[in-house]
């Protein structure tokens, strides 16, 4: 019986109420070895998947938290391990929960060393390393030599030992950078809209090049389609890789993901992990969706690195897996913190070893319901560690509180801050309660604003229900509906069909108003006003992503008052066009007088202070008399 090394991991078949322990894999026997009695075509596959194994890694065993515990594989039968199998048509498909092969489709029963992806046979992870461009013996990465004497030579070194020692990547201006005079560098921060503070800024970069990632990690990026650097990339990136805090501030669509998660990749590649279940990354999101598009992200950057291992850590989704998932010498975490805090009270993870941590819609984790389980798992996290913060609105409270997690941080703006996407058209319209659907209705009927998939936003589940019905009845549009209320399953099948085009009309609450690439959504209707106009910021610009022009319908009325001013004021100068009933509004009138009677003191208002209290109260005396 064989075990081809590069095939790591065997996940056991998972039946009711059995976790997900996978079974550890110790050396095995060569395929000269093997029954003699094998048929030829299954020799063939031996020699192939010999080739795949000289990689030089060996099979590692499943690990616990407490390094010093014995393997239980120390303790297994050999005869209880089934063998590999050789073809996809051997494998099973998988139960709910399952993992599922990345080529086929069916159970993942596997882990692929070279790209840390699910395989369910030997025949499937060769496809995969092909697809991938991975050949046997290829180094892991190159990295650039750095010594300006000898200019644009490059030297190549291993990304890792026999001991899984990795080479070390430092970043260095590059010369076309350096070259760049005080005023050059002042206009293209001028043309592009970038506004960056602090003590001793990184000059943006102008191309992924002058950062002088390794070659494989360069590779991962253009195969994913980053070509050029968007403005918050071009600025982030660099500062972030030099080690310092970031406060970032940028539209929805902008390319923040990126931004922080290549300071993330370049920080776990500087060393080995220490301890099993210690990751060297931390990235905490709001919501679940968001948390696996950006573990996707990673996946991308780092594959075929070896050693590159992430983790994806959500509440909504079967727990054993995650569990096990964190003995596999974890560099990178994705979470949300309600799941992380209840692993970390497990034990089963520690952060005391990250280096970087990084808080995305930061405005939304510093609110009063995330705001103590942030607090709570920095608890855990070292203070010698770096801090990205980002998001599309950061409030001046949120941003005095985001300010407390940082240590000397450079605050980055690209454009207006906390103004909506300007590649998104505005129409705002006023329309009474009782005549949403009939407007919603001719909105969808309408073939110059209709561009399917629409994505309409409304205030509650039973909302978003109620409204998908109505829509595919009258309509005969297919529509769905997505909210908090539905398995963890179901929406990310509803996402996954928003993005591939199977739904014309998704019906929303706010799970999909924040972070999430919804590339070909060109319309959103906001058929609820949202309740602060930060989250309107984000919910209309799920319709313009990265540099695509969109359009927002958002539906107005009296119920939103408190909002007037508000509206006015970050809608106005974009020069979108405000409903008639919301400019002569009443409410709208007494909000404006109200703030010009907090910006204009009086002449006879003073301040007062200790030195002048006596005087005021004595002045006010004789005005009695």
């Amino acid at each position: 019986m064989f075990m081809p090394r590069a095939l790591k991991v065997k996940r056991p078949v998972q039946g009711p109420g059995h976790g997900f322990n996978k079974k550890s894999k110790t050396d095995q026997e060569d395929c000269d070895q093997t029954n003699p009695q094998a048929s030829s075509f299954q020799e063939d596959a031996c020699e192939d998947t010999r080739t795949q194994s000289d990689t030089g890694e060996h099979l590692t065993e499943s690990a616990t938290c407490d390094s010093g515990a014995p393997s239980s594989s120390d303790n297994e039968d050999e005869d209880e391990e089934d063998p590999v199998k050789s073809f996809k048509k051997s494998q099973r498909w998988p139960e709910p929960g399952e993992p599922v092969c990345v080529m086929c489709g069916r159970y993942g029963e596997y882990i692929c060393d070279a790209t840390d992806n699910d395989v369910c046979s030997l025949e499937c992870k060769a496809s995969h390393l092909l697809q991938m461009g991975i050949r046997a013996g290829d180094d892991a990465f190159d990295v650039k030599d750095r010594n300006a004497d000898k200019g644009s030579s490059k030297s190549h070194h291993p990304a890792f030992n026999a001991v899984g020692n990795e080479a070390g990547y430092s970043f260095w201006e590059d010369p076309f950078i350096s070259g760049l005079t005080d005023d050059q560098v002042e206009r293209i921060r001028s043309e592009l809209g970038i506004k960056a503070e602090g003590n001793d800024v990184r000059r943006p970069i102008v191309e992924f090049e002058h950062c002088g990632f390794p070659s494989l990690l360069s590779s991962n990026l253009k195969k994913a389609g980053y070509e050029a650097p968007t403005p918050v990339q071009m600025q982030m990136v660099p500062v972030g890789l030099s080690g310092r805090d970031v406060i970032a501030s940028a539209d929805t669509g902008s390319g923040k993901t990126i931004a922080f998660l290549l300071p993330v990749v370049v920080k776990a590649l500087e060393k080995a992990v220490q301890g099993v279940c210690s990751p060297l990354a931390l990235i905490l999101t709001p919501t679940r969706e968001l948390a696996i598009q950006i573990e996707r992200q990673a996946k991308e950057l780092v594959m075929g690195i070896p050693n590159m291992r992430t983790a994806l850590l959500v509440g909504g989704m079967p727990l054993p897996p995650q569990l096990h998932r964190l003995k596999s010498s974890i560099k990178i975490v994705i979470a949300t913190p309600g799941r992380l805090i209840e692993i970390l009270k497990q034990k089963a993870v520690q952060l005391d070893k990250v280096k970087i941590l990084v808080v995305d819609e930061v405005d939304t984790m510093l609110k009063m319901g995330f705001q103590q389980q942030v607090l709570e798992v920095l608890e855990h996290v070292t203070e010698e560690h770096q801090t990205l913060l980002a998001s599309a609105t950061i409030p001046a409270g949120t941003e005095e509180l985001a300010a407390r997690l940082v240590h000397d941080p450079v605050r980055i703006a690209i454009g207006e801050k906390n103004q909506p996407c300007a590649n998104i058209r505005q129409i705002l319209l006023w329309v009474e309660e009782p005549s949403k659907k009939k407007k919603l209705f001719e909105i969808l009927n309408d073939n110059k604003l209709f561009q399917p998939p629409v994505v309409v936003f409304v205030d509650c589940k039973l909302g978003a229900d109620l409204l998908c019905e109505a829509v595919a009845k009258v309509t005969g549009l297919t529509t769905v509906a997505i909210h908090s209320d539905k398995t963890q399953r179901e929406r990310n099948r509803i996402l996954k069909g928003l993005l591939d085009g199977n739904f014309e009309v998704v019906i929303s609450t706010g799970v999909l108003g924040r972070g999430l690439d919804l590339v070909n959504v060109r319309l959103v209707v906001n058929f609820d006003m949202p309740n602060t106009m930060d989250e309107y910021v984000h919910q209309v610009g799920r319709a313009g992503r990265l540099g695509h022009r969109g359009t927002a319908i958002t539906f107005l009325n009296n119920n939103n008052k408190r909002l007037f001013l508000e509206v006015v004021n970050r809608v106005k100068p974009t020069g979108s066009i405000l409903p008639p009933q919301l400019l002569n509004s009443p409410y709208l009138y007494e909000q404006q007088k109200r703030e010009s009677q907090k910006t204009k003191m009086r002449p006879d208002d003073t301040l007062v202070t200790t030195n002048n209290l006596i005087d005021i109260i004595k002045k006010h005396d004789r005005r009695k008399k």
